[in-house]
């Protein structure tokens, strides 16, 4: 496979989309916080002295998809056409993020929706520290991107 953020000189560069297709473009990442049940308990009830965990999470994961290229320097700027987050839980002690991003461009979405689930665990970690510091985050993937020249990708089930 030819590796294409290299220019001639072997240094990093920028890769020129101008001649790309502009498709319909989705994709999902996901990332997991371990914790203790009873700190993911107070997160669900409001509990937490910071505020509302999710809420506050959830305008992250946002506002960091919308800014991914200010932070990955080889990434394009894109005009994202939608970001949903959504958490869920197993009931017991792992809080799962999962975060989709949409745009109607001529390169994939999918640094903008691992950027978006980053920032939200990040933001859990930050706003439940004081109940807890040895949380885990991850693992962060990629689990699906649709549209562009290389196609459709879905993660296998045993990553």
């Amino acid at each position: 496979m030819e590796l294409t953020h290299f220019n001639e000189q072997g240094r990093a560069r920028m890769v020129d989309i101008s001649d790309k297709e502009v498709t319909s473009r989705t994709a999902i990442a996901q990332t997991m916080v371990k914790m203790n049940p009873e700190t993911l308990t107070q997160i669900k009830a409001g509990k937490v002295g910071k505020g509302d965990v999710l809420a506050v999470a959830q305008v992250a994961a946002v506002m960091a998809a919308k800014k991914t290229s200010e932070w990955i320097p080889m990434c394009h700027p894109l005009p994202l056409t939608g970001i949903n987050v959504v958490f869920s839980d197993n009931g017991t002690d792992e809080l799962y993020i999962e975060g989709t991003v949409k745009t109607t461009g001529k390169t994939g979405v999918e640094m903008e929706a691992l950027t978006a689930v980053s920032a939200a665990a990040l933001t859990v970690y930050d706003m439940c520290k004081a109940l807890q510091k040895d949380m885990i985050i991850g693992p962060t993937q990629l689990v699906s991107k649709t549209g562009g020249k290389s196609g459709d990708y879905r993660m296998s089930s045993n990553p």
